[in-house]
This record gives C-alpha cells, sequence and structure tokens, in this order.
C-alpha cells in the first residue's frame, strides 16, 4: 500500500503541492476566524445534578447565579451611601436592567442597601447581573458593557468581575498569549531546525508540515461549531501538538530520504522507499495518537471533548501532510534538499556505527536493568507531585495577576464580608409547608461553610431565623409549584472545603426532593463524570495502543 502511494505521490507531486497550497489558503480564509466561534465554558457535565438545578432556577423563577458582578467605587474620601454615589448607582442600576442582554439587575442601592453588598470600608458596592443567551452571546455582551461603562462613569469607578468576565478575559488571554508565543517560538524552532537538519531549505521543511495541521484544524473546529460547542482550550492543543508533530513526522521522513539518497538512490527512489519505511512508522503513530486522542470523546464535558476534536484533527492532518504532502515536495526538490547548508561533507554515506545514537543505543543494550531501574526512578521523582494534586474548575486564579476580573475577585475576597457573589441555589422540586423550608432552611445555614441562607421564610444564620419574609422573598415563589433556598457560602466555592460543603447539604434529609446547583457543586460533578468515566477512557487507550 505504501508502496503504491508513494508511487503516485511523485507521478502527480505537482499537482498535490498545488491541491495542498490551495487547501492552506482555503483553511485560512475560512478557518481564521475560529477564535470568535470558540467558547470559554464547557467545564459542566449536562447531566448532572448542579446542571438540572441551574435549569430549573432559570425556566421556573427566572434565578440563576449572576454573570456579571460590577464592582462600584466611591470617590476618595466618600461612601457609597452618600446622596451623590447613591443617586449615580440607582440609575446604573436601572439603566442596566433597561439594557438588551441584560436579564435581571440587582445592586447595592436597588435592594434596600444591604450590608453584605457592601465592602467593609464602605467605599465599594455590587450591582449583580444576569445575561442572556449561550456563552457566545454572553461574551459579546460582556464586551458591550465593559465599552459603555468600565471606568469612570457618572463619578464612580467601574471594574467588571464574575463568571463571564472572567471567561471573556481568559479567552481574550489565550488569544494574545498564542500570538506572542508563536512570536517568539516560531523563529526559535526555525533556528533550531536548521541546525538540527544542517539546512535551511530542510530545516523549512517541518514548519511547512505544522502550517497544513494548524490551519486544516482551524478548519475542522470551524466546522465543527456549527454542530457542537468547541472549548477555546483546543487551541492550545493545535498550536502545540501541531507543531510537535510536524517536527517529529518530519524528522522521521526527511532523514531517511536524505540517507536513501546518500546511499546512491535516485530521487524517486529514495521517495518511494522513504514512505514505505518511514511513512508506515509515521502512519501508524498518527493512527495510535489519534485513535488514543478518541478516549477523551467518553466524557460529557465539552472541555475534554474538544482536545479530541482538535487532537485527532490535527494528528491526522500532520500525518497526511507528512505521509503525501511531503515527498512530494521532496520529489520536487530532489538533492537541493540540503541547499544552503550549514555543513560540510554531507555527500557521502557514513557508517552508522560511527553516529552518536547508534553509540549511546548499544551502550543501553549492554546494561538493560541498570538503565530501566535508573528511568524508572527518575520518572517517580518526576510523577511524585502528582500524588498531591487537587482539582479544580477555572477561576479567576488562572488570570494572570493584575488581570481586571482577578483584582476584582481579590477585592471580593478581602474587602467584603460576605461572599453574595458565590451564593448559590438549593431547589425544593416540590412546593412544602412553610414550617418545612423554614426547618430546612435553618438546618443547612447551621452547616459549617455556610453564612446564611435566604428563604422565602426569611434568612438565617447559625441555625437561627434572623430576619423574616420582606419583599425580596417574593423571588423565592416562582411558579407556585417549587421554590428555592438561596445559600451565601463561607468558604472558597472552587476549594476542597467548597466541595465539602456541598457533599453535607446533599446528604441531609430534605422536606422534598433537592437539586443543589452552584459553582461548587459543579465542580463535585465534574469530578464524578471524570473519575466515572476514566477508567473507561483509560482502557480505551490501553487496548488501543496494544492492538495498534
Amino acid at each position: 500500500m505504501f508502496v503504491r502511494l508513494a508511487h503516485r505521490t511523485v507521478r502527480h507531486r505537482k499537482l498535490i503541492l498545488v491541491v495542498t497550497g490551495l487547501f492552506v489558503v482555503l483553511a485560512g480564509v475560512l478557518g481564521g476566524g475560529v477564535f470568535d466561534k470558540l467558547k470559554s465554558g464547557g467545564f459542566e457535565d449536562p447531566g448532572a445534578e448542579s446542571t438540572e438545578a441551574a435549569d430549573l432556577l432559570e425556566e421556573r423563577f427566572g434565578a440563576g447565579d449572576p454573570d456579571l458582578v460590577l464592582l462600584v467605587t466611591a470617590p476618595d474620601g466618600a461612601t457609597v451611601d452618600d446622596a451623590p454615589v447613591a443617586a449615580a448607582g440607582t440609575a446604573l442600576t436601572a439603566e442596566l436592567a433597561a439594557t438588551d442582554g441584560v436579564l435581571q439587575a440587582v445592586s447595592y442601592w436597588s435592594v434596600g442597601s444591604p450590608p453584605p453588598l457592601r465592602s467593609v470600608g464602605e467605599d465599594r458596592a455590587l450591582v449583580l447581573l444576569r445575561l442572556a443567551g449561550d456563552d457566545e452571546a454572553i461574551d459579546a455582551e460582556v464586551t458591550e458593557l465593559r465599552d459603555a461603562y468600565e471606568g469612570s462613569h457618572d463619578g464612580v469607578e467601574i471594574a467588571f468581575g464574575g463568571g463571564a468576565a472572567v471567561f471573556a478575559e481568559v479567552g481574550e488571554t489565550v488569544e494574545g498569549d498564542l500570538a506572542k508565543a508563536e512570536a517568539i517560538a516560531v523563529p526559535i524552532t526555525l533556528l533550531l531546525l536548521v541546525v538540527v537538519f544542517g539546512s535551511l531549505v530542510a530545516g523549512l521543511l517541518p514548519l511547512a508540515v505544522g502550517v497544513v495541521a494548524v490551519m486544516g484544524t482551524f478548519l475542522t473546529l470551524t466546522v465543527l461549531t456549527s454542530f457542537t460547542d468547541v472549548s477555546i482550550f483546543s487551541i492550545n492543543i493545535t498550536t502545540a501538538l501541531g507543531l510537535g508533530l510536524a517536527i517529529d513526522y518530519s524528522l522521521f521522513i526527511v532523514s531517511r530520504f536524505r540517507e536513501e539518497l546518500r546511499h546512491g538512490r535516485t530521487v524517486e527512489d529514495a521517495v518511494v522507499r522513504t514512505v514505505d519505511t518511514a511513512g508506515r512508522t509515521v502512519f501508524f503513530s498518527a493512527l495510535t495518537v489519534a485513535v488514543s486522542l478518541a478516549a477523551l470523546l467518553v466524557f460529557p464535558l465539552y472541555f475534554l471533548r474538544s482536545f479530541a476534536y482538535a487532537g485527532i484533527a490535527v494528528v491526522v492532518l500532520a500525518a497526511v501532510a507528512a505521509v503525501v504532502g511531503l515527498p512530494a515536495l521532496l520529489a520536487v526538490l530532489g538533492t537541493k534538499v540540503d541547499s544552503l547548508s550549514i555543513r560540510r561533507n554531507r555527500g557521502e554515506a557514513k557508517d552508522e556505527a560511527d553516529g552518536m545514537w547508534h553509540r549511546i543505543a548499544i551502550w543501553v543494550m549492554r546494561r538493560p536493568v541498570g538503565v530501566a531501574t535508573g528511568v524508572i526512578v527518575v520518572l517517580l521523582i518526576l510523577g511524585a507531585p502528582f500524588l498531591g494534586v487537587a482539582f479544580g474548575l477555572p477561576d479567576d486564579r488562572v488570570l494572570p495577576e493584575g488581570a481586571a476580573g482577578r483584582k476584582v475577585s481579590e477585592l471580593l475576597r478581602d474587602e467584603f464580608a460576605s461572599n453574595e457573589a458565590a451564593s448559590f441555589g438549593i431547589v425544593v422540586e416540590e412546593m412544602v409547608a412553610e414550617d418545612d423550608i423554614a426547618a430546612y432552611a435553618a438546618v443547612v445555614s447551621a452547616i459549617e461553610g455556610v453564612a446564611r441562607v435566604d428563604a422565602s421564610t426569611g434568612s438565617y444564620v447559625a441555625g437561627n431565623e434572623v430576619l423574616g419574609p420582606d419583599a425580596a422573598s417574593a423571588r423565592f415563589e416562582g411558579d407556585g409549584a417549587s421554590t428555592w433556598l438561596s445559600v451565601v457560602p463561607a468558604v472558597e466555592p472552587v476549594s476542597p472545603e467548597g466541595e465539602a460543603l456541598i457533599k453535607q447539604i446533599r446528604e441531609l434529609d430534605a422536606p422534598s426532593e433537592v437539586l443543589v446547583g452552584g459553582s461548587s457543586a459543579q465542580l463535585v460533578d465534574s469530578k464524578d463524570a471524570i473519575f466515572g468515566l476514566a477508567p473507561v477512557a483509560g482502557l480505551w487507550i490501553a487496548g488501543s495502543t496494544f492492538v495498534l
């Protein structure tokens, strides 16, 4: 099969190169806008309890976790209760509530100035927004709101935080960092390739393969976004794996081709021999990697599935470019592959026994037990830190220090007595007696790690009712067939303490079937989904690697 492929590649080499060039151009035009179609979420299990809770909160009560947290800071020496600041905050809340794309806007000034929405120093207050639409629509709305309100506005300073702002900033950071990384990595990689391959022409060949693989994967991801959600983090694996495999596969192909030429074969025979040997190796290596990456498709989180989409596409395209496109280019270049060489005397074949790698291989084979033991010890040392790994979901802390979204979140942690922005809902699926709701809310509020519970029957702290029902309690009524509780945590949501809190709440005896939502519950459910299916993925990888 590989011999026939090689002969056809040589025979139609110019056509193959023309088609490859057109493909790259087409992929660049159609796939260049892939960044705008990718999403920054994908960390939740669509069938998990936390996801169902979020859906029910939206459908029955028009409630949910705030997407945006606007941190409003008063001028120096003023407080958020001063008349000018209060007027500006009230006007801002009303203006935001009337904005298309904003489902709900509540603030310190619009709900009676509750202390939890005001900083301890009384110079900052919060505006909480819920936005309409999917991740893409929310990202667009965040950009518009930031352009309109961020910075100085009506005498106050406004900063944007919350999940939507953080993930929008993550997307911008990934795209910007990718451009910087490429600007740094490509020249350095080219220099190293020229040194490794010994000539400028040969050193450029892996980059050509990498361009085909990366641009082709961008096109693939663009097409996939029409059918399913794809994570922005798929770009990372596309560029890293694309360039790495391009260098790896090209090294196999080019080195074998040059070796065959040095042994006196014609250009056509050298190409055929190269594809039949090195090309076969590349094919089965790529097949093994692609099939192994398919194991990620068993997970329900589209964040992980996106790695499979991008990984499989970039591996397949790199392999095709290396086994078909690169040999066609070598057939055209012939001996000119060594043009602009930085080495001398490459024309004669060398005795393989004189090579450094040959000597290393002989040394290793003479000491198999000692070398294997040493390698295992080194791997165990390198892997030891994994024993203390703590899994979590991305939040503001994935952003670099100084990023706007991270600064707002740090201020919320440091300057506010209550973590209102991290409050989460517990949906009681069937309406029960008020006494039962009150008793359940009191029990939840008594759990260590809970700062306050708000319900239709009032507010509860440390197992006791501290405030009876008021006008704000109407938000818990919904369709009249069910109700919900709002829990304000006293612990960091994305943390082991947050996970423990969710597990304690779920273990309580409830007056009816309840669904616990929020970021802590999402973390628990996501880990359950991943760890529950990890053995299946592991068996798939082990089986495919053994077979292939």
